[in-house]
């Protein structure tokens, strides 16, 4: 699998539903608070169309955003199950 970074806030519930859901089905991915980096904020405006939206997921290149937070949604944009 890809590497896969995901951009969060420390306040955000859909960021929170979003880590939980890989871990439970062991998926690992690097988180990076966009409110501790400037740089990292900078990605996700640019992904979102000028929009600061979290959680935000970057996979090899390919960004996209899970707000609200769809399990459906992540699952088959990172190929996994949706159950564990």
């Amino acid at each position: 699998m890809e590497s896969i970074i995901m951009y969060t806030t420390n306040w955000c519930p859909d960021c929170r539903h979003a880590k939980n859901f890989l871990k439970e089905r062991g998926v690992s991915f690097r988180e990076v608070n966009i409110e501790e980096d400037e740089s990292a904020e900078a990605i996700v405006v640019k992904a979102n169309d000028g929009k600061s939206v979290v959680p935000t997921f970057d996979v090899g290149g390919r960004y996209f955003a899970c707000s609200p937070f769809d399990a459906e949604q992540l699952a088959a944009e990172l190929n996994i199950p949706l159950n564990p």
